[in-house]
């Protein structure tokens, strides 16, 4: 079954032994916090990072450099704009797109509104162009591109399909048991998208069901980079890479064969290292790979994806009710966002600073015009006509993953301009 994910809590339920509580390195605060997989209202603990000056970090000067272009450059920061009305609309629909999985299928699942899918994303000082799917066949024909990361990714992957089948429609040639990792071909020009599911990079011994249901405790292999992506990299000319939500969850730490740590393991007698601090980490070994490698692809690492739950968290009756994007200014993003998106921004520029191997390694930087958009989730339309047969029904509520189409897709303008420039 292609689903992202299920939900096992309603909002009635009582807590998993497994759930996660996301603690920093060193700590927490108690203000709750998402377990974004799993559904869970949790808390970060109390002696954590200063919270308070968590505040949200500015891409550095060469993150904006990469994606700037010619002697118009000096003006234009494609990361860094504004959601301004268009009136034609999205490039695909609901219909005409057979990639869309059911739980991103909101319209079909009867979502009412429809004013979320006429805003494009308006960077400061130039124009974005719209997606060229013509364009982008032609450039890559006889190439291969894989996306590797979490069910954010495969949002996204699912976005760059539709967009693509305007012009060819796609073959999908492979996938696993459980559609997480799917390979899709375009035959007239040759290309190759590959979706490979690896949610934490690193190798992971994961006791989780397709309903999110975790017997025991995630084991980490912090110094392991997961083979399912590294054994076939040399295969690839462009790579999407992303992470960050799992990193919530329950683990037990590995180095060198040893257990090291944990995030949130009571009763374990393990030191907490901090789900920020296993990030970074996890980031560094990737960065490093990615600097050393002798194959150099073109390498995107795409930043934090913010949720927009409101007046709850995903199990206890969260919810994003609003229709159309914020202004500039007027939401800053949640604490937790602000320290994992501090974490790739640091480690990227680290990496970025290190070698001249990094070079082909750029910062595709959703997370701004993301934060923007809490019209853009799936919202109770996660599932099909919930409202039916009671307009007050209480249903699981999807504030993490986008609809199609949606917000995400304009990701892929982004993807175009630095690809192409």
């Amino acid at each position: 079954m292609g689903l992202t994910f299920k939900l096992l809590f309603s909002s009635h339920s009582p807590p998993s032994p497994f759930l996660t509580i996301p603690q920093l390195s060193n700590a927490a605060a108690d203000e709750p916090i998402t377990d974004l997989e799993s559904g869970t209202d949790i808390q970060l603990r109390e002696n954590s990072i200063d919270m308070d000056n968590a505040i949200p970090p500015e891409p550095s000067d060469f993150e904006k450099q990469d994606s700037r272009k010619g002697d118009k450059a000096e003006k234009c920061d494609i990361f860094s704009g504004k959601w301004i009305p268009n009136p034609s609309g999205p490039a695909y629909t609901s219909t005409s797109c057979p990639f869309i999985e059911e739980p991103q299928n909101c319209l079909k699942n009867g979502r009412p509104d429809t004013g979320y899918l006429y805003w494009k994303w308006k960077p400061h000082g130039c124009t974005l162009p719209p997606f060229d799917a013509k364009k982008f066949l032609r450039a890559m024909r006889n190439k291969t591109w894989a996306l590797i990361g979490d069910s954010i990714l495969r949002n996204h992957a699912q976005s760059l399909v539709c967009l693509l089948s305007r012009v060819e429609q796609a073959v999908e040639v492979n996938h696993d048991d459980n559609y997480k990792s799917r390979k899709w071909h375009f035959r007239s020009h040759n290309f190759t998208l590959s979706l490979i599911w690896s949610p934490f990079l690193v190798k992971a011994d994961i006791f989780e069901d397709d309903n999110g249901v975790s017997k025991s405790e995630t084991q980490l292999y912090l110094d392991v980079l997961n083979s399912k992506w590294t054994s076939a990299y040399h295969t690839f000319d462009y790579v999407v890479i992303s992470a960050g939500q799992w990193f919530l969850k329950t683990a037990i730490y590995w180095e060198n064969n040893k257990v090291i740590g944990c995030h949130y393991c009571p009763g374990k007698n393990l030191t907490e290292l901090g789900y920020d601090n296993a990030y970074g980490r996890v980031l560094q070994m990737v960065f490093s790979f990615v600097a050393n490698s002798t194959h150099k692809p073109l390498v995107l690492y795409r930043t934090w994806a913010p949720d927009h739950f409101e007046n709850g968290e995903w199990w206890s009756g969260g919810s994003c009710k609003k229709t159309g994007p914020y202004r500039n200014g007027e939401y800053g993003g949640k604490d937790l966002d602000h320290v994992m998106y501090r974490v790739e921004l640091d480690e990227f520029e680290r990496a970025r600073n290190g070698t001249e191997g990094s070079r082909r390694l750029k910062l595709l930087d959703t997370y701004p015009l993301s934060l923007l958009r809490p019209d853009g989730h799936s919202g109770p339309y996660r599932q099909f006509h919930p409202f039916d047969n009671n307009k007050n029904a209480k249903v699981q509520n999807d504030c993490l993953h986008w609809c199609l189409p949606g917000p995400i897709d304009y990701w892929n303008d982004l993807i175009l301009e630095i690809v192409m420039n």
